[in-house]
């Protein structure tokens, strides 16, 4: 059960991201707002997966800044005592971006993160299927490291999900 709960909330939180009120149109809105610097990319690639940085430089030909989506913890709290699962689903969305120079790294990750949250932000409340999203996030900014195309760097953006199943 607990596999088809972290499996289907991933597979909710990876279409609404891609879809219309998804990063990429956050991303527009911000860029057509004008906001700070320039040079930034269009779009992110948004999937599912939780791989280290470096196994999937290594294995694949890795497209920056990307939205990488997955299920950290399931909890079922049973707060609904009559259902099979009643609790949350924590989900974490881990942004990267990587560019060959120091200059604008951070300010570039900061705003792919802003369209991130502003993408979550517009999809609080009912997903159906026995989800919603009340609202509510954390983000952490990692450290700047060698790989990409020279540095990369990465925010966590974690929150919870609720679910309810009978």
């Amino acid at each position: 059960m607990a596999a088809n709960i972290a499996s289907g909330t991933t597979a909710a939180v990876l279409s609404l991201m891609q879809g219309a009120s998804g990063i990429n149109a956050s991303l527009l809105a911000l860029q057509q707002a004008g906001s700070p610097g320039g040079g930034f990319a269009a779009t992110v690639q948004v999937t599912a997966q939780n791989v280290a940085p470096d196994l999937v430089e290594r294995s694949t030909a890795m497209r920056y800044p990307t939205a990488n989506i997955y299920c950290e913890k399931v909890v079922n709290t049973l707060k609904e005592k009559f259902r099979s699962f009643s609790g949350r689903v924590e989900m974490v969305m881990e942004i990267r971006h990587s560019q060959d120079g120091l200059e604008g790294l951070e300010s570039a990750l900061e705003l792919y993160t802003d369209a991130a949250s502003q993408a979550l932000d517009a999809t609080r409340g009912d997903w159906g299927n026995g989800m919603f999203y009340s609202g509510g996030y954390e983000i952490t900014f990692g450290a700047v490291k060698r790989g990409g195309r020279g540095f990369v760097q990465s925010a966590r953006i974690g929150f919870d999900v609720g679910v309810s199943k009978s």
